[in-house]
């Protein structure tokens, strides 16, 4: 579901009427000339307000101003309304604030106003319920965005503070792919994704070689940061030449072959085609790696 579509700035020279108090950073608006139907996001700005009252667009609080103009995304907004706690939708706020504070943006991925406080009222239903919050990513995220996990942590605080509830690490895990879902400007889908991607490419790599790779180790670190840096390249549809490349191809010939069955299941996974030049630079950091593990033996 791509609800970005629906969502886009408004700009409104006249008052705004309050429909509806949303939480103590949200209120649901109209626009007194155009009567469009606006949600208005910062902090403070639905505490002690009321149906009826009028906010000037010149408010310093306003951090944000939404409409939704696609009828299916209104729809699953007001959902949102409904199911979603008015404390949730508070610290969510002060979780995005967190976020454009460290990262020093106001543009955010706008998924992130629906998709943060959706997964936090799930959360907390399954920490309230003692269900165990399992993330297979866990050991990825910390090693490749250990900047949003730093402040996912942060952002797990303010969720424990508020619902007086322990917020495990794996549930940290989490906030940090949505903290850089928004950052970044990617699906939370996509991230998801590439990140089973690298997953996979590991097993594949110790299947085939025999060796295995501790999760806390620098050599873990170094190979999924270099996947991670090539799925970026190849999405971005960039190449990065490599003078080696053909040297490589005829004397590392094991590690080429099992360079190649990596490029083909990227391929597969993404659709995309693996250029020689990526190729290279695999079949050198897997030499890397295997000299690495020869020498252990």
């Amino acid at each position: 579901m791509n609800l970005s579509k629906g969502w886009r700035y408004m700009e409104e020279s006249t008052a705004y009427t309050i429909h509806r108090v949303l939480s103590n950073n949200a209120v649901q608006v109209s626009g007194e000339k155009t009567g469009a139907e606006l949600i208005l996001m910062g902090k403070g700005l639905g505490f002690g307000a009321k149906t009826g009252m009028s906010i000037s667009p010149a408010d310093t609080r306003i951090e944000k101003r939404f409409t939704l103009d696609d009828p299916q995304a209104q729809k699953h907004y007001q959902v949102l309304l409904e199911q979603v706690d008015s404390k949730v939708l508070d610290v969510s706020q002060d979780i995005i604030a967190l976020i454009s504070q460290e990262f020093g943006t106001e543009e955010l991925n706008e998924q992130v106003f629906i998709a943060l406080p959706s997964h936090i009222q799930f959360a907390l239903h399954r920490l309230n319920s003692h269900m165990e919050i399992v993330n297979p990513f866990l050991y990825e995220i910390q090693a490749l965005h250990s900047r949003e996990f730093a402040l996912a942590k942060k952002a797990s605080e303010l969720i424990s503070n508020s619902f007086q509830i322990e917020v495990p690490e794996t549930e940290v895990g989490f906030l940090a792919m949505h903290i850089q879902s928004a950052v970044c400007h990617i699906s939370l889908g996509n991230i998801v994704k590439l990140t089973h991607l690298i997953q996979e490419t590991v097993h594949l790599i110790e299947s085939e070689t025999g060796i295995k790779v501790p999760r806390d180790s620098i050599d873990y670190i170094r190979l999924i940061t270099h996947l991670r840096f090539a799925l970026e390249r190849l999405l971005d549809g960039k190449i990065s030449p490599n003078p080696f490349a053909i040297k490589l191809k005829k004397t590392l010939t094991s590690e080429y072959r099992l360079a190649q069955k990596i490029a083909i299941h990227i391929e597969e996974r993404l659709g995309l085609s693996v250029p020689e030049d990526e190729v290279g630079y695999i079949v050198m950091h897997l030499y890397r790696l295997l000299q690495q593990y020869e020498r252990l033996k």
